[in-house]
């Protein structure tokens, strides 16, 4: 399946890219990291620590841990405070 992954803030500084359009046969989003993991160091700097990122499909929230069956996009991003 091709998927329109997306960066945002520090994620998107350490890849360098605002997006990548990814062939994949990934089955959750966390195989997906792993994946993205293996394609350059920057890529393994970016996800060393899910525990600091967010995700979700197609601008839903989810876990890592989430099929990616029928998804379209996927947007990695540091968690967001309010105020």
């Amino acid at each position: 399946m091709t998927l329109q992954v997306l960066y945002f803030a520090w994620v998107r500084e350490r890849i360098g890219l605002p997006r990548d359009q990814v062939e994949t046969g990934a089955a959750t989003v966390a195989d997906l990291v792993e994946e993205l993991r293996a394609l350059a160091p920057r890529y393994d700097a970016a996800f060393a620590d899910t525990s600091a990122l967010r995700v979700a499909l197609d601008q839903q929230l989810a876990d890592f841990d989430a099929p990616l069956a029928g998804v379209r996009e996927v947007a990695f991003f540091p968690p967001m405070t309010g105020g």
